[in-house]
């Protein structure tokens, strides 16, 4: 056992449950050597600058770029993943640095390409396409190219601007470091009164303690670590949506969230409408707090009480075996070609499965083109982990779907529709367990695990999204702004959200500093937009079954072909408009209802 109770060494770990990092290199000498090979194609490339006068040239440019940003990605993925195993390893922090230089330096040595394709007569480019048969694959790419003109710039400010991002994330790398290595929590008593250590990724497990003092030691333990730095963790915070702002700014958006959705292609309705919706539809959560109040049985309802089922778990201990096949249950309506994909990824170590120390908390899903997904998960037993494994499992699968079918250019989907298909997972394995759910507790079980998901996934999130809005607007808008201010427009966020029927405690308004994707700028309304696509697409699936499926798996191997907003169409669903928020939001009622009746029963 490690030094910690529970919480076993990297290299305790049974080799079967770590991922296979080896099928992005063999070994760390061979990432060094990829390191050496990119800067020289860089270099290489770097020498077309000027250059682009025939559609010859321009072909050779794309794919040395090609060629080039599939090693680049592949050396920051293996980095990066190598370092979250245990982020104490400082071999691997230095292999994360080099990583980030070596992205710096051929981003800026291949700035010169977006540029003198801008600069060129539009029907002498296109010209080339038609002129060379090769060059049509990157027709889409080339369209979307002169309709952001006007956020381009010219080659030497490009450069500058590449040059510059290892140090615009500089931020979030201080933070991560920061968060998951160097801070240690005040360790907390157990259920059975026994010392027991709590990091970040233990902590969610401890609020969903049926021990109050647990909840609450967790709660007091976690926000007296955060407050201590939190003036420390204020500054970073602040400077990362300073250098949101700066490229907003010097990309000639009016601000951080029209720079964000704009170049991404979303509407800013789909921002405004989420908000909006959720804002229409707090009446619902204000209801489920109040039911979380009775059936608790507290005078009282503070925030560490926000998370414990309130309905006891009739799943024992779910080995990790069982998840699997659970899940591969609650996906059968995908189809076989879907769920061979799956098994594949279950046996050939795709996934490294269990905490260790120093481990990056949370899970993730990630992988270079041309190798396989990877998914990262800190994996304890609960059902909550199944669906964590289903999620990532969809992210995986819609990277290896666009993979596989997109060219290179437009295999890597748009960060809006990231969370649709790992939701929709989630949606079609729920509605498994609750239709195969024949004993009243376990359906009551079900429904308010499903309701946590809405919970925490639409309304959370999207508290999280207008707390992003107000903080960039104000630091767009040139307004001081301190961390007092940050934890005073989260707590009344907070108290707006959760209502009257809940204290909102003064720790709570420090949450918004232990939220990692906020340094990943308008990264979180995705989670409340891509849920609600979810849910219509898996009744969607579930309906009409084969048909259903094949429309979806449009969206799936679409990659980035198309925008986002377009895509989903595609699958049958038009986030453009409030209704598929307000269905999902409808469908929290009509859960909350039955809840509500099957307790009175």
């Amino acid at each position: 056992m490690g030094m910690a109770k529970g919480i076993l060494k990297r290299s305790e770990i049974s080799e079967e449950y770590k991922w296979a990092l080896e099928d992005i290199f063999a070994s760390d000498e061979e990432f060094l050597k990829a390191c050496d090979d990119v800067e020289e194609l860089s270099l290489e490339a770097s020498k077309l600058e000027g250059r682009l006068e025939s559609a010859k040239q321009l072909k050779t440019a794309f794919l040395l770029m090609e060629n080039i940003n599939r090693i680049v990605e592949k050396v920051v993925m293996y980095a990066n993943m190598r370092f979250h195993e245990d982020t104490s390893v400082s071999k691997y922090q230095g292999f994360v640095s080099k990583a980030q230089n070596i992205n710096s330096i051929v981003a800026a040595r291949l700035s010169f390409v977006e540029p003198e394709i801008l600069e060129m007569n539009e029907e002498k480019v296109y010209g080339f396409i038609n002129e060379n048969a090769d060059l049509k694959k990157y027709k889409v790419f080339i369209d979307r190219l002169f309709k952001e003109k006007a956020h381009s710039l010219s080659k030497a400010e490009e450069a500058m601007l590449a040059n510059v991002s290892e140090i615009a994330g500089a931020a979030s790398d201080i933070y991560d470091v920061f968060a998951y290595s160097d801070m240690k929590f005040k360790d907390i008593h157990n259920e059975k009164g026994e010392r027991t250590p709590l990091t970040n990724g233990r902590y969610a497990a401890f609020l969903k303690s049926n021990d109050r003092r647990v909840r609450q030691e967790a709660f007091a333990s976690m926000y007296g670590e955060y407050g201590k730095y939190i003036n420390t963790i204020a500054t970073m915070f602040i400077a990362n949506c300073k250098q949101a702002k700066f490229y907003a700014k010097a990309r000639k958006y009016n601000n951080s969230l029209e720079a964000s959705l704009e170049s991404r292609r979303i509407p800013k309705e789909v921002y405004d409408n989420i908000v909006s919706v959720v804002n229409e539809n707090l009446d619902k959560l204000h209801k489920y707090i109040l039911i979380r109040k009775k059936m608790l049985a507290l005078d009282e309802l503070h925030m560490y009480d926000i998370y414990v089922p309130l309905v006891e778990e009739t799943h024992k201990e779910i080995d990790f075996k069982q998840a699997k096949q659970i899940v591969l249950e609650g996906l059968k309506p995908m189809g076989e070609e879907y769920l061979s994909v799956l098994k594949e990824g279950f046996e050939n170590k795709w996934i490294d499965v269990y905490e260790n120390e120093g481990k990056r908390s949370g899970a993730y899903s990630w992988g270079p083109n041309g190798v396989h997904p990877y998914v990262l998960l800190n994996y304890d037993g609960q059902l909550s982990d199944v669906f964590t494994l289903a999620h990532e499992m969809g992210h995986a699968l819609h990277s290896y779907y666009s993979d596989k079918t997109q060219e290179y250019i437009y295999a890597e989907y748009e960060i809006f529709v990231a969370e649709v298909a790992s939701t929709c997972n989630e949606s079609l394995l729920i509605h498994h367990l609750l239709n195969k759910s024949t004993d009243k507790n376990e359906r009551m079980y079900l429904i308010n695990y499903f309701l946590e998901c809405f919970k925490g996934t639409i309304y959370r999130q999207t508290m999280f999204a207008e707390f992003e809005k107000i903080v960039h607007e104000k630091i767009d808008n040139d307004e001081i702004i301190n961390v007092d201010d940050l934890n005073n427009i989260y707590l009344s966020l907070n108290k707006k959200y959760y209502g009257n029927d809940i204290i909102s405690d003064d720790e709570i308004a420090l949450e918004w500093a232990r939220i990692p994707h906020f340094y990943n700028e308008f990264y979180v309304y995705q989670y409340a937009t891509g849920f609600s696509a979810a849910i219509a697409l898996s009744k969607r699936i579930m309906k009409l079954k084969a048909e259903g499926v094949k429309d979806y798996m449009k969206f799936l191997t679409g990659g980035s072909s198309k925008d986002p907003i377009e895509l989903l169409k595609d699958a049958g669903v038009d986030m453009s408009k409030k209704e598929p928020i307000q269905e999902a939001l409808d469908l929290f009622g009509e859960l909350l209802e039955e809840f509500e009746k099957m307790l009175s029963e």
